[in-house]
């Protein structure tokens, strides 16, 4: 394990929940931290309340879905720092819609932000990393990625979609010095899943012992990070390895996903 004191780190979607909070409580361990984030109100909450409590951060507004954005925000972040050590890559968002009500435009959302978002940062930081040979990449999946779930078909295929990219892109990196952490959370609290009724989230973790978690997990350089373990066995152990026509016979009946409607802030402030 590297010695957190003077760590370079980026958070994307640190502007609050998971994200927010991972900066916190990796600035008390002396680290560095760049928060990335479309909000500028809530972002500079977050950058504040890092240096009261005696943290370095950078704020670095943008979108994670505009390449051109993220390489501004990076050459920011190598203009003050020279470099970057842990980049994580925890901006998402998730919007709850049958497949009655199909939208391409919603698919499209999704995968921009969720994968599109991860891979545009990828772009950024990777060249600098090699170079260095040393690093690490931690993207936010989720054990929704691992079966399709009613109401979440776009959330669903986007977490499938960048659990896989990212195991492919540890495949490459292998020997450079470079790791990549997929981390795979059940539910854990923050504005995204504030939006769910609470009897929908078995082993509904708090935000700080999430946040905990996935840095504890990219400090061992763990390949995947699953938790928490009864939601992690549930869905990898059962529900993932039953047979099709039995889990989609038993999602239909007792999987239920009930959603308040999501608000895209960033755009309504605009």
């Amino acid at each position: 394990m590297e010695n957190m004191k003077g760590l370079r780190v980026l958070i994307t979607g640190g502007s609050s929940g998971l994200g927010a909070e991972i900066a916190r409580q990796l600035s008390r361990e002396g680290c560095r931290v760049a928060i990335s984030g479309r909000r500028r109100e809530k972002l500079a909450k977050t950058a504040s309340e890092v240096r009261q409590a005696g943290g370095e951060c950078l704020e670095l507004l943008g979108d994670v879905t505009n390449l051109a954005q993220v390489k501004s925000q990076y050459a920011q972040l190598k203009t003050r720092w020279g470099g970057l050590d842990w980049a994580i890559l925890n901006a998402g968002v998730s919007d709850s819609r049958s497949a009655r009500e199909f939208s391409a435009e919603n698919y499209r959302w999704t995968f921009d932000t969720n994968v599109g978002g991860v891979v545009n940062w990828i772009e950024a930081v990777i060249p600098d990393m090699l170079a260095q040979e040393s690093g690490a990449i931690a993207a936010v999946s989720s054990l929704a990625g691992y079966r399709g779930l009613p109401q979440s078909g776009a959330y669903c295929a986007s977490k499938a979609a960048l659990t896989t990219l990212l195991e492919s892109t540890r495949i490459d990196l292998a020997g450079t010095g470079v790791d990549v952490v997929t981390i795979c959370p059940g539910f854990v609290k923050s504005e995204m899943t504030d939006r769910n009724e609470k009897s929908q989230m078995p082993f509904l973790l708090e935000t700080a012992d999430g946040a905990k978690r996935m840095i504890d997990g990219i400090k061992a350089r763990r390949r995947v990070v699953h938790f928490p373990l009864p939601l992690s066995l549930t869905v990898i152990y059962f529900l993932h390895n039953l047979p099709d026509f039995f889990y989609e016979w038993f999602a239909a009946r007792f999987i239920k996903r009930k959603k308040k409607p999501y608000v895209d802030e960033s755009k309504a402030q605009n």
